[in-house]
C-alpha cells in the first residue's frame, strides 16, 4: 500500500490563496506566526505524518485493541508514537501559550490535523478528543479546573474523552440515566453506564479526563436536566500528583467495520458506587457546556471526512498510474495503457480530486472564521466571523464527511477488483470513513441544524450575507475565456441556493416539517455552492499568477482546470437539489409507516 505523503504545496496554496491566512497571523495573539515559521511547522507536521503515524495505519488495522481486566493495550507502535507526537509538541499546536501550548491559530491546527488523520485516522482521534476537553475547559471551568487539567491535557500526558451515548439515548441526548447525586464536600458520585466512547480506555497516556453527561436528582426532564462532569482515570492529589484509581472501567471494547486501533469503549461508572466527579459549569448547564466541546469535535469531524478522501485521492491516482489495462481511446503508447488514460477513470479521478480540495478550503475557511471570531479587536467584526462559523459547521462536517465516504469508495472502484481485496488497503480507508458522517450527531442532523438553527439566526443575515458574497464574486469574475463556465455556473448555483434558503427560511412561519424534509439536500447544495466558490476563487489567484515566471505553472494551471470540472461535472447538481429541496414533505410521508412493507 502507498504511504502518505503531506500535501504542502496543496495545503500551503489553500492557507495563502484561497482562506487569506495573513487575515488571522495580522492579529495581535498571532503576529509571531510568520510566513517562514507556518512553512516550517506544516513540513514538520507533514514529515512526522508519514514518517510515524503513517506506516502504523496498516499495523493498528490488522492488530486492533486487546482489553484485559479493564486495561486496553494498543496496537504495536502506537504508545511510542503518542510519546514522540506530544513529545514533538504536535498535541498542544493550538492550546494557550499560558497552559503550554503553542498559542497557533486554529486554521493552522486544521492543517496539522488533517495530516495526522489522513496518515492514521484512528491515531488521530486520540489528540482530537483531547482538544475538545480543552476547549471546554477552558470556556467553563473554574480557575483551579484550568489549573489542575489544561497544561497535562495539552501536554498529552493526560488525554480526554466526551461521554454522552447510553444503550437507550443515541441522538436523543435528553433520555440519558447516568445520575450524579452531590456529596458534603461538593463533588458528586456518578452512576450509569455510556457506550460508543472513542479512547475511553488505553495505555499511551498516564491519565484519562472523562467529561460525562449526567443528571442530578430532581433535575428537569431531557436535555434542561442535564449536567457536565469531569471524571478522572485516576483521582488527583492535592499537589497535583495521581492519586488512586476512581471508580470507572471499560467493560468491553467494540468490534466495528473500521478504525480498529480506536478503542471504542463501553464505560461503566460507579459499579462500586464511588466514582467521584467534579462539575464543569453550572448544574443543568451541562449541554451547553457540552456543546463547546461538540462543535469543535465537528470541525474536527469534517476534517477527518477531508482525510479520507485526500487518502483515497493519493492511493487512487498512484494506482492508476501503475496499473496497466486495455488501450484507452487515444492511446499512442506501445502496448497496454495505464488506466489513468480511461475516460471513465478520469471521471472519477477528476471528482475525487476536485471535491477534495472543495472540502479543505471549506473546512479551513470555517477555522479562520473561528479564529477572527475569537480574537479580532472590533465586536461587529467578530460577531460576523460567528456567524459565519455557525453556519459553516453543520456545512463541513456534513458535505466533507459525506464526500469522505463517496470519494473512498470511488477510489476502490478506480482500484477495480482489487480494491476489494484488503491488501491493497484501500478497503481499511472506506472502512475507516464510514463512521464520519454518523460522529458527533448524524449528518441529518447537522442539516436539520443548518435549517433549523442556522437560517434562522439573527432574522437569516449570515446566509444572505455569505450567499451574497458569492453572487457578487461571480458577477466580478474577468470576462475571459477561461473563467466563461466558472462565472455562469456560480451565478446559477448562487441563485438557486438563495431561492432555496428563502423558502426554507419561510417554511419556519409555516410547515416546519417542509424545512426538515429538504435539510439534507439543502446542505449538500451549501457544500456544492461553498466548494464551488472557494475553488474558484483559487482558480482566479492561480490565474493571475500565471506568468510571473518564479511559480509552478503546471500546478497553477491545475488549479483552474479542478475548478472548471467541479463547475461543470458537480455544480449542475444544484438544479436537481433545489428542486428536491422545495418539494416538500408530502411524498416523504405519502405512505403510512404501517404500509411502508407494501
Amino acid at each position: 500500500m502507498a504511504e502518505y505523503a503531506a500535501p504542502l504545496r496543496e495545503i500551503g496554496f489553500v492557507l495563502n490563496e484561497v482562506v487569506n491566512l495573513e487575515d488571522v497571523t495580522a492579529l495581535e495573539p498571532f503576529q509571531e506566526v510568520t510566513e517562514d515559521i507556518v512553512q516550517a511547522i506544516l513540513e514538520e507536521g507533514g514529515r512526522f505524518a508519514a514518517e510515524q503515524l503513517s506506516p502504523l495505519n496498516v499495523v493498528g488495522d490488522r492488530e486492533g485493541n486487546r482489553l484485559e481486566d479493564g486495561v486496553v493495550t494498543t496496537a504495536s507502535g502506537f504508545k511510542e508514537a503518542y510519546r514522540a507526537f506530544c513529545e514533538n509538541g504536535w498535541n498542544g499546536v493550538c492550546g494557550p501559550a499560558e497552559y503550554g501550548g503553542q498559542g497557533l491559530p486554529m486554521v493552522m491546527g486544521a492543517a496539522i490535523t488533517e495530516m495526522m488523520a489522513t496518515a492514521n485516522t484512528s491515531f488521530a482521534l486520540c489528540p482530537i478528543l483531547g482538544e475538545g476537553a480543552v476547549e471546554a475547559l477552558e470556556a467553563h471551568g473554574t480557575e483551579e479546573q484550568k489549573k489542575t487539567y489544561l497544561e497535562k491535557l495539552i501536554s498529552g500526558k493526560w488525554t480526554g474523552t466526551m461521554n454522552l451515548t447510553e444503550p437507550q439515548a443515541g441522538s436523543d441526548v435528553g433520555a440519558l440515566r447516568a445520575k450524579a447525586e452531590k456529596q458534603p464536600d461538593g463533588t458528586y458520585r456518578i452512576t450509569g453506564q455510556k457506550i460508543f466512547i472513542s479512547w475511553g480506555e488505553h495505555d499511551m497516556a498516564e491519565n484519562i479526563i472523562h467529561l460525562v453527561l449526567a443528571r442530578t436528582p430532581g433535575a428537569p426532564e431531557g436535555t434542561k436536566g442535564i449536567s457536565l462532569f469531569i471524571v478522572p482515570k485516576y483521582l488527583i492529589n492535592e499537589d497535583g500528583t495521581l492519586g488512586k484509581r476512581n471508580d470507572v472501567k471499560c467493560v468491553s471494547i467494540e468490534h466495528k467495520m473500521g478504525l480498529m486501533a480506536s478503542p471504542t469503549c463501553v464505560m461503566s461508572y460507579g459499579e462500586q458506587g464511588e466514582c467521584v466527579g467534579y462539575l464543569l459549569g453550572e448544574e443543568n448547564r451541562g449541554m451547553r457546556c457540552m456543546f463547546t466541546m461538540m462543535n469543535n469535535a465537528r470541525l474536527n469531524v469534517g476534517i477527518l471526512g477531508l482525510a479520507a478522501s485526500e487518502r483515497g485521492w493519493q492511493m487512487a491516482l498512484d494506482y492508476a498510474r501503475e496499473r496497466e489495462q486495455g488501450r484507452a481511446i487515444g492511446w499512442t503508447g506501445k502496448g497496454r495503457s495505464p488506466i489513468i488514460e480511461h475516460a471513465d477513470v478520469r471521471r472519477m479521478l477528476m471528482t475525487i480530486k476536485s471535491t477534495t480540495e472543495a472540502s479543505r478550503a471549506i473546512v479551513y475557511l470555517n477555522a479562520k472564521a473561528l479564529d477572527m471570531a475569537r480574537h479580532h479587536p472590533e465586536e461587529e467584526v467578530r460577531r460576523r466571523y460567528q456567524g459565519l462559523a455557525d453556519l459553516l459547521t453543520p456545512i463541513s462536517k456534513g458535505y466533507a464527511t459525506d464526500l469522505g465516504v463517496e470519494n473512498a469508495s470511488l477510489a476502490l472502484q478506480v482500484f477495480g477488483g482489487m480494491g476489494y481485496i484488503e491488501e491493497t488497503g484501500i478497503a481499511q480507508v472506506f472502512r475507516d470513513s464510514r463512521i464520519h458522517p454518523i460522529y458527533e450527531g448524524t449528518n441529518g442532523i447537522q442539516a436539520m441544524d443548518l435549517v433549523g438553527r442556522k437560517l434562522a439566526m439573527d432574522g437569516g443575515e449570515h446566509w444572505r450575507t455569505f450567499l451574497g458574497m458569492i453572487s457578487d464574486f461571480a458577477e466580478n469574475l474577468p470576462d475571459v475565456a477561461e473563467f466563461a463556465p466558472l462565472k455562469r455556473q456560480l451565478k446559477d448555483v448562487s441563485w438557486r441556493t438563495l431561492e432555496a434558503a428563502q423558502w426554507l427560511f419561510e417554511q419556519h412561519q409555516g410547515n416546519m416539517r417542509n424545512a426538515a424534509a429538504g435539510s439534507v439536500p439543502f446542505l449538500r447544495l451549501m457544500g456544492v455552492v461553498s466548494g464551488g466558490y472557494l475553488l474558484i476563487k483559487g482558480a482566479l489567484a492561480a490565474w493571475q499568477r500565471l506568468g510571473q515566471g518564479d511559480v509552478d505553472e503546471a500546478f497553477l494551471k491545475a488549479k483552474i482546470a479542478t475548478a472548471r470540472f467541479f463547475a461543470e461535472q458537480i455544480m449542475p447538481q444544484a438544479a436537481g437539489l433545489k428542486d428536491m429541496i422545495m418539494t416538500g414533505d408530502e411524498t416523504l410521508y405519502a405512505i403510512d409507516a404501517d404500509h411502508m412493507a407494501l
